[in-house]
């Protein structure tokens, strides 16, 4: 191949175009399946966070959310790649380690628990992280449904993402916090 050849490639490969797709280790299975729902859920949210991370100007939050959009990137290729998968090198599975991670990071915020429930929109910054709160609880549906179904997923996929979705409440609440703004709360009527 010529140094040009190399220069340009395409972003298209038309592998997909019948309905199918490749998992990690080679075994192709069909579009509809629910792990590629869940593992393509799992690449919107990243998408979302960093639609999230892009708007907030606070620095410790857009950290968190990097990391955990790198840690994204790790929970898809794991819900990618059956247990029983053979691959060409080994994995690093989302695991214990993760989940704990996340917990700490929940506990060092400190934000004071609201009083009702949060009507999101309040300020930007915490509707989107909201917003992404919304779209991980989806997603952590989705990966349950696909371990009720599929015994070779990672089940602690679907503990991170329920991890996950609580840093996000938290992390909103705290950008309004730190920002001096006040929530609007829901009260029956």
């Amino acid at each position: 191949m010529r140094l040009r050849d190399w220069l340009y490639v395409k972003f298209y490969t038309k592998s997909g175009d019948r309905g199918d797709t490749s998992l990690y280790g080679g075994v192709r299975i069909k579009k509809s399946e629910k792990r590629v729902a869940a593992y393509g859920g799992v690449d919107e949210l990243n998408s979302v966070l960093g639609l999230a991370r892009s708007s907030i100007t606070d620095e410790r939050t857009k950290q968190i959310l990097f990391r955990e959009q790198l840690r994204l990137f790790r929970l898809g290729a794991d819900l990618a790649t059956p247990l029983d998968a053979k691959t060409p090198k080994p994995l690093r599975r989302i695991s214990e380690v993760d989940i704990e991670e996340v917990e700490n990071t929940i506990d060092s915020l400190k934000a004071s628990p609201p009083h009702a429930f949060i009507v999101p929109g309040s300020s930007q910054e915490s509707a989107l992280l909201h917003f992404a709160r919304t779209v991980c609880r989806r997603v952590e549906r989705d990966v349950w449904a696909l371990c009720a179904e599929d015994t070779q997923t990672n089940t602690a996929t679907a503990v991170y993402l329920n991890r996950l979705s609580s840093l996000l409440f938290t992390l909103a609440v705290y950008i309004n916090q730190k920002t001096s703004v006040a929530e609007d709360y829901w009260h029956p009527e």
